[in-house]
């Protein structure tokens, strides 16, 4: 049974709304009586934190990574009170090593973990299936197909949490994020404070204590598949069909608006452990049985082991996003118009913005012919052409590790003409301690810290070099350049990106130096709402002798109309870099 169908008579007052995926997450927190939540920003997860920090009776935070956010719910949860952290699903590499561990140490309240994945790779650099770290970590996993199933799950999951005493990981992906639909509000319900009492046989993990926990887990699993072969997340349709299709998540919604109600369907909302028996009655209604999942044959693999005779992979890709197109075009029937995906949408790749301040230091960069050891955030973009001033990017922090790694491969030949760059938020999620280890193994390395003052990549959140936390109150604000000098860097340097000859100076200077330095490219996000423009500048055509200098930068607001360089006064923020990039003196404000 649902913990939603259990509420008392007089609290099941409901309201009906469309709500986002992630702000249903968020509500069922909220619902099931969630008390702590951490996270650190990744889309497409980062909404759920932040609807959640919009309820008083919920205390949110941003950690410095996912690592932390874990580590900070698993201690709510040992303390008694319902906890829960988001992260994307390569956040949970970072967070795996506490996750397998609390998997064998259990719970005391409820725990629940919120993963997103992101077929398709809209804003993340692969692909990845978190319902494999569901498997192996043994943990169940439920995994919503919309956002009325996003609520019920997260109440069903603290239950199925503090039933089988284990953490559950609830699986969202991008469409269902970053999707409405409509939903039954109830009010909260919060469980009492259960009192903590000390238990070291099940919360300490030494090896003595963790080999008696792998049997409870063991057996703990066992239960678990009992479980799901009757639980109200998964469901079966029988509408006298041929076909059978296995499916979960956002597939479910592809199908259903292909086939309608034509086919026979088992929808799986608990995607770890997998039923047995449910799924051989719901095969031997079908003649053909097909599995239509993202990305990985997780449950191909499964009705393969039970000896079903299924058609998946060699039918579907491993790769990319599925839509409502290309499942009909696999079952080789008719989209219906009223669902179609259109094909043709204009291809508009993401650029960085007009008067971004990284745009003057990757200029800069380029320009040096240096090689740029990369970070994650929307800085990387600065591989894009123009500038193209990124040679490569890894994971987040992998900028500065791999930075000292290629230095001590190639020594000063790649010392005086190498740098790493990486954002703020980055920097103290992973990137410090890729420093200590250049400041404590000593390579003459350069690292570029691009300092725009907020979590720019994932929408603007706050995180500990802003002094501001989630719901903007004042926080301790971190010092870079007392850090860098506290891990033993001695030589920081500070730039202001919107001045290319300062950039241009102290980047050569720095990559002479006999010894680690950092340089911190410091101007805030021209997106923030506390940042004043200048006046938009326009190009004098009389003087414009269409050189083309100030397309190098690779700034949205110019382009080239009539053989003369434009600039786009609705975009142009007055950053005036083209200013100082013209030969002819072209430019100038539309004030004077």
């Amino acid at each position: 049974m649902y913990l939603i169908d259990q509420l008392e008579e007089g609290l099941d007052k409901t309201v009906k709304k469309l709500m986002l995926g992630n702000e249903a997450v968020a509500r069922g927190l909220y619902e099931a009586g969630c008390c702590v939540v951490s996270s650190y920003p990744g889309t497409p997860s980062t909404e759920i934190t932040e609807y959640a920090s919009k309820y008083d009776d919920i205390y949110c935070e941003w950690a410095p990574n996912e690592k932390v956010a874990l580590e900070v719910a698993i201690g709510a949860a040992f303390a008694g009170k319902r906890s829960f952290c988001a992260m994307k699903h390569v956040g949970l590499n970072v967070a795996a090593d506490p996750l397998f561990t609390v998997s064998y140490t259990g719970i005391h309240a409820g725990l629940v973990i919120g993963v997103a994945d992101d077929p398709g790779m809209h804003s993340s650099q692969n692909e990845q299936d978190s319902r494999h770290y569901a498997i192996a970590s043994k943990i169940p996993m439920l995994e919503p197909a919309d956002s009325a199933q996003a609520i019920a799950f997260v109440k069903l999951a603290y239950e199925i949490s503090e039933r089988f005493d284990t953490p559950v990981l609830l699986r969202m992906c991008t469409r269902i994020s970053h999707s409405q639909s409509v939903v039954e509000t109830a009010e909260r319900v919060e469980p009492q404070t259960k009192p903590y009492q000390k238990n070291p046989s099940k919360y300490v993990m030494m090896p003595g204590n963790a080999k008696n926990r792998h049997v409870v887990v063991e057996q703990r699993t066992k239960d678990l598949i009992a479980f799901a072969e009757d639980t109200q997340a998964n469901s079966v349709e029988i509408n006298q069909s041929k076909i059978g299709i296995v499916t979960s998540g956002t597939c479910y919604q592809y199908v259903k608006e292909v086939f309608e109600d034509r086919v026979n369907i088992l929808k799986v909302g608990m995607v770890n452990p997998l039923p047995e028996k449910l799924i051989l009655d719901f095969a031997a209604q079908s003649e053909e049985l097909y599995v239509v999942e993202e990305l990985d044959p997780i449950l191909e693999n499964h009705c393969r082991c039970l000896g079903l005779d299924v058609i998946g992979k060699e039918l579907f890709p491993m790769t990319d996003e599925f839509s409502q197109n290309l499942v009909a075009e696999k079952f080789n029937v008719d989209v219906p118009e009223s669902v179609a995906f259109l094909q043709d949408v204009p291809v508009r790749p993401p650029v960085m913005c007009a008067g971004c301040p990284h745009r003057g230091l990757f200029y800069t960069l380029n320009k040096q012919k240096v090689t740029v050891s990369g970070d994650i955030g929307c800085y990387t973009l600065g591989a894009q052409a123009p500038l193209s001033a990124i040679d490569m990017c890894v994971c987040m922090g992998a900028s500065v590790s791999g930075l000292h790694g290629f230095n001590k491969a190639l020594g000063k030949e790649a010392q005086t003409k190498t740098v790493a760059v990486i954002g703020d938020s980055t920097f103290i999620h992973s990137g410090v301690t890729g420093l200590i280890n250049i400041a404590y193994n000593a390579t003459n390395s350069t690292v570029i810290i691009l300092d725009n003052s907020i979590t720019g990549m994932t929408g603007h959140q706050q995180n500990p070099t802003t002094g501001y936390t989630i719901k903007g109150d004042p926080a301790t604000k971190i010092d870079l350049e007392a850090l860098c000098h506290a891990v033993g860097i001695e030589r920081v340097r500070i730039v202001d990106p919107y001045d290319l000859k300062e950039c241009d100076r102290v980047l050569k200077e720095e990559l002479a130096a006999e010894q680690p330095s950092v340089i911190i490219s410091r101007r805030p996000c021209v997106l923030l709402k506390y940042v004043k423009t200048a006046p938009s500048l326009m190009v004098q055509k009389d003087k414009c002798k269409s050189c083309k200098s100030c397309m190098k930068l690779g700034c949205p607001a110019i382009s080239i109309k009539d053989g003369k360089a434009f600039v786009d006064s609705a975009l142009c923020v007055g950053c005036k870099l083209c200013e100082s990039l013209c030969p002819f003196d072209a430019f100038e404000s539309i004030t004077k």
